[in-house]
Order: C-alpha cells, then structure tokens, then sequence
C-alpha cells in the first residue's frame, strides 16, 4: 500500500478525488434556484433545457453555449472511470464498482427530459450524445485507462474541473436576472451552485497533486 500511495498526498489524494466527485455531483443536482415552492426550485441539472426558454435566450439578448451546463457531469462521469483502477490509488473493489456506477448515472443524466433515440441524433442533441458515448465507453475501458501515465489522466480532469468551475457558474449568473424577472423577486444563489464550487476545487487540487512526480520511497533516498 505504502508503495502505491507514493505519489503526492498520497491518502489526500486516494480519498480527495472521490469524495470531490460526490460533492460536485450533489451540488449539480442540488438547488441552483431555491425556493419554498418546490416547482418553481431549479437545480443545476435543469439548466441545460430550461434556459431554452427564457426570453433573453430566445431573442440572442444573451447568449450561451447550453451544453456548457453539462460539464460538471461530464467532468464527473470521465473522472470516475479515469481513476477508479489506477494502481497507485488502490481502491478497494467495493469504491470501484461505485465509482463506476457513478460514471454510469452522471453520464446517462445527460439525456435530455422525455428523450428517444431519434431526438438524440438532432443536431440539437448531438453533443450530449457525443459526450454519452464517450462517458460509456470510458466506463467500459476504464481497466485500460488505469496503466495511463498518471499526468495524461491529471491533465483532463484537471481542464474539465476548470472548465466546469468557470463556465456554468458564469452562464448562470447571466441569466439569473431573467429568472428573478420571471419570479418577480431578487433570487440568489441557492446552495447547490456553492458546493459544487467546492467540489470541482478539490477535484482540480486532486488532479494537480496526482500529477507531480512520485516522492521517493524510504528505501530509495537512503541508497547512495
């Protein structure tokens, strides 16, 4: 174990980036617009369709890159199978099949409400369909992904977790005055947005220190 765990921050690290992964993915599904009426209550999952709607959208007033709201899914899914057999991390059998099972259900949240396989292949939906194939096969390759070098893994979960801190969060402060205008009220952020803030940090900490060079063991720094 000592020998697998060699790498910087060794068990910061091993537990880091899932635990990472979890907090961006209750934060995603959590309330990006809280409100005591469950109906009118927007989650960072409901961003991708719901902005279709909105009236700046419609117009080009504001404009957006709707499957941009995805990334922290995406970001979730590749992580998962990325890491979950990676020999260094050491996961126990039972943290594997749950990670994989993670990259299985943030990958498939992709799919658009009401969805079927003719929807899925308008231009409308093609990414999403793109971006789903390419979690389920990361999935299904994720033993062979594992005897990757350690910094080709660290380097797209480390540009996925920036991409996906930046620009959801950003869209949707774009179109958060839209929203309060429809509810005819201020609104402000409701807590899923902020912790999955926090868990896309830790994921892009995790990547970078699993990154760096390995710390040499005991036995190699006492030969001469």
């Amino acid at each position: 174990m000592q020998e697998n765990l060699a790498l910087r921050g060794g068990q910061v690290v091993r537990w880091l980036l899932p635990l990472s992964v979890l907090a961006v993915l209750a934060g995603y599904l959590g309330p990006w617009v809280d409100h005591p009426v469950a109906g009118l209550t927007i989650l960072g999952l409901d961003l991708g369709e719901y902005v279709k709607f909105l009236t700046p959208v419609r117009s080009g007033a504001v404009s957006l890159w709707r499957e941009g709201f995805y990334l922290p899914l995406l970001a979730a899914s590749l992580t998962c199978s990325l890491i979950a057999f990676r020999r260094e991390l050491a996961y126990p059998w039972a943290v594997r099949a749950l990670l994989l099972a993670v990259a299985v259900v943030a990958a498939l949240n992709l799919l658009p409400p009401a969805w079927t396989p003719q929807r899925m292949l308008t231009p409308e939906f093609q990414q999403q369909t793109l971006w789903i194939a390419l979690c389920l096969a990361a999935m299904l390759f994720s033993p062979f992904l594992a005897l990757l070098p350690r910094w080709i893994v660290a380097v797209p979960v480390a540009a996925l977790s920036v991409a996906a801190l930046v620009l959801p969060p950003w869209q949707f402060f774009q179109v958060l005055p839209a929203i309060a205008e429809l509810y005819n009220h201020p609104l402000a952020p409701g807590w899923g947005l902020f912790v999955m803030v926090l868990g896309l940090g830790g994921l892009f900490a995790a990547a970078v220190l699993l990154a760096l060079p390995a710390r040499p063991s005991k036995t190699e720094s006492l030969t001469p």
